[in-house]
């Protein structure tokens, strides 16, 4: 696993220890990227199970304002922040030790611009996701899920609309934008 382009490039980051995260593959994250390449620069991110933060790193790589990053594994975060030591110094980061929906319920006014979204593909946790962020997306904002290629997107999440999905060999890819007023 590397960061792509940016600051940090060809970057080497650590994964969490154990079987429980799934790193996003490389052709995964270009393509992600590839959806969200011309607004990174200065956004405000949010990525919520980061895992080893190679989303948010890859964000701050390529010009992003502030990531925040969530997870609640010890391993995960352990990873995390050694990632963000050797990539960074980094300005404008927080890492927040918390399950993702307890981390959503206390958002209070804060948007982001762009939001990852890498849930357990067994959890079910994602329709759950979708319907706390509702306020907390900047208008034109993007979310990405990442999803196993057997599930569905959420039918109905009322502040977002689904632009696009995409495939890529056993992952999908839902890109959300928030709903103009």
């Amino acid at each position: 696993m590397r960061v792509i382009t940016g600051t940090a490039r060809g970057r080497r980051l650590q994964a969490p220890a154990g079987q429980a995260a799934r790193p996003t593959c490389s052709m995964v994250k270009e393509a992600i990227f590839s959806i969200v390449q011309f607004e990174v620069e200065g956004a405000r991110v949010l990525d919520l199970f980061a895992g080893s933060g190679q989303m948010g790193i890859e964000a701050l790589s390529r010009g992003a304002r502030e990531c925040v990053f969530v997870d609640n594994s010890r391993e995960s975060l352990s990873a995390l922040r050694k990632n963000l030591e050797h990539t960074g110094p980094w300005k404008n980061v927080k890492v927040t030790a918390s399950d993702s929906l307890s981390f959503l319920r206390g958002l209070k006014e804060e948007a982001f611009d762009i939001v990852f979204l890498d849930p357990p593909y067994s959890g079910g946790l994602l329709d759950e996701c979708l319907r706390l962020l509702q306020g907390h997306v900047s208008d034109g904002g993007a979310v990405l899920c990442e999803m196993h290629n057997k599930g569905q997107p959420p039918k109905e999440v009322p502040a977002f609309f689904l632009k696009k999905s995409y495939r890529h060999g056993q992952t999908l890819v839902f890109h959300y934008r928030t709903i103009d007023n």
